[in-house]
């Protein structure tokens, strides 16, 4: 199982253990472990979502981990989801102190996160099988590329996603008046997926994602690397033509040219394994293309 490369953070007097002392310079071949057999957490409840206060620790206005800059969300956001590949960490960092100077206990249901406010809750989804689960975020991570959540041990034991150590999934955040409906909403599969959002930018843009409370759960799932998005469809079609003559594959251009204030989003793919997606992620990279981003089922 490749788990992601963790490293110590600091800003300034606030403590950001990002799930582990392993230094920057770790190894990719780093590896983390469950137990040697798995205990029955199925007694385990769901963190029940409330609003509190943010921690003294792990919510600096920015950091910066390996080079790359993070900003912490200013405020809670309201219906913020995300899709893309989570990971998750266990017995390597079990006892360790968190971001939020808390320690990390991988029989509890926590997580990490490199954006949102610390503590946060929210509900993942995995969009193979359909299970959910509710967890707390109180840490930072992952700052492996193509991972946008790192689960506890006990997170990815309810999500069925130990053995394969990633999985394709759907991350929703909860407030406490979304505290009654965590507890009894499923996941409903072959939901119709609904209309795809759009970013205001013109720049760069995170993978359009669907509504909140739209899960569309899909076998198998494909995943697509967006490497741009742009206003004007020439600069989409010049990027697209570039990637194409590279070799890269297939890549595509999604956007609406009907539409009054087009995106155009080029993305390479799909493939259909998250091997797959970071052997072509370190492609690009290769290629002075660092900041694509996965998109699942777009």
């Amino acid at each position: 199982m490749k788990m992601p490369l963790f490293g110590l953070l600091a800003a300034g007097a606030l403590f950001l253990a990002a799930c582990s002392s392993t230094p920057p310079n770790a190894p990719d071949s780093d590896q983390d472990y469950g137990p040697a057999t798995a205990p029955d957490l199925s007694h385990l409840q769901d963190p029940e979502p409330r609003d509190e206060p943010r921690s003294r620790y792990g919510n600096p206005e920015s950091y910066e981990v390996f080079g790359q800059t993070y900003r912490v969300m200013a405020e809670m956001p309201d219906d913020h989801s995300e899709e893309g590949i989570a990971s998750w960490y266990g017995k390597k960092f079990h006892g360790r102190r968190t971001s939020s100077g808390e320690p990390y206990d991988m029989y509890t249901l926590t997580a990490a996160h490199r954006e949102l406010p610390i503590p946060a809750y929210v509900r993942v989804t995995h969009l193979e099988n359909g299970r959910s689960v509710v967890v707390r975020v109180n840490d930072r991570g992952p700052f492996a590329h193509n991972r946008i959540i790192d689960l506890s041990y006990a997170a990815a034991q309810r999500l069925d996603m130990v053995d394969t150590g990633t999985a394709p999934v759907r991350i929703d955040v909860l407030r406490d008046r979304d505290a009654d409906q965590a507890r009894s909403e499923k996941p409903a599969p072959e939901r119709k997926a609904a209309r795809q959002s759009r970013p205001s930018s013109a720049a760069q843009a995170a993978p359009a994602r669907r509504l909140p409370g739209e899960v569309s759960v899909n076998a198998p799932v494909r995943y697509y690397l967006q490497v741009g998005a742009f206003s004007q469809r020439d600069n989409a079609e010049n990027l697209r033509r570039t990637l194409v003559d590279a070799g890269l594959g297939a890549v595509q251009i999604q956007g609406d040219d009907n539409d009054s204030s087009p995106l155009y989003r080029v993305r390479v793919g799909p493939v259909d394994s998250v091997e797959e997606v970071d052997r072509l992620s370190r492609e690009l990279q290769q290629r002075g293309l660092e900041s694509s981003r996965v998109a699942i089922n777009p």
